[in-house]
């Protein structure tokens, strides 16, 4: 493992082809590529997509539902899905602290008067944020746990059954998701939801896979409406 260490102490430089003095193609070796394996670039690409289906969500469901960026004082919806995306940076004093199922679950219940669609998705956010362990890039000696993975698989599960069937006291969704008009039917939030799960999935497989573990997906229906723990997992 000498080699090893000495190739992660060296600094990381860009790669790069160009012509030197006398007109000789000279390259740069990227050493930051070297240090990452093939499941740490599945890993960059796998988050990155998770993240961007997640806020892809969050935006549909600002456009059915207006209201809900107005009631966070945003000046619109794209200014929202931003916050969102800048979730670790910004307070969000209105989620009292909350975050991952605490904070989507708030999304569902009567005494909630903020912005539902920011709760629910940075709730899953944060959720995906714990499972890759706060890292937006991963390299050689970093690890993932496949249960935290396949766990926020199953709340964005949760999630879209609470989108179809949770209602406040007057028997009206929370949020407004798919349209099941048959005249205008249209189930794109499903279709994404769906996306993001299976790229959770395919990565909890693959660190399985890495971490020399047995993992076979378990036939899973929704019994519970309680988002399962992932940060608490080790």
């Amino acid at each position: 493992m000498r080699w090893l260490a000495a190739l992660l102490a060296v600094p990381l430089v860009a790669c790069s082809t160009s012509l030197d003095r006398q007109g000789r193609t000279a390259t740069t070796v990227d050493v930051k590529y070297l240090a990452k394996s093939e499941v740490d670039r599945i890993a960059d690409t796998n988050r990155a997509e998770v993240v961007d289906g997640l806020l892809l969500i969050a935006d549909k469901l600002y456009k059915r539902n207006p209201r809900e960026w107005k009631k966070a004082g945003q000046p619109s919806r794209e200014a929202a899905v931003q916050r969102l995306r800048q979730r670790l940076q910004g307070r969000w004093p209105e989620l009292g602290g909350l975050r991952e199922g605490q904070a989507a679950a708030l999304a569902f219940t009567d005494f909630y008067t903020g912005d539902r669609v920011a709760a629910l998705v940075f709730g899953l956010l944060t959720m995906v944020d714990a499972a890759f362990e706060y890292k937006e890039e991963f390299y050689i000696l970093d690890s993932l746990n496949e249960m935290k993975l396949y766990n926020s698989a199953r709340n964005l599960d949760i999630a879209v059954w609470k989108l179809g069937h949770d209602r406040n006291p007057a028997g009206e969704p929370y949020l407004l998701a798919n349209e099941l008009d048959p005249a205008n039917r249209n189930l794109s939030f499903e279709r994404e939801f769906g996306r993001v799960m299976g790229l959770l999935d395919f990565m909890a497989k693959i660190v399985a896979d890495r971490n020399g573990r047995t993992f076979s997906r378990l036939t899973h229906s929704v019994v519970s409406t309680v988002f399962l723990p992932v940060s608490f997992l080790k």
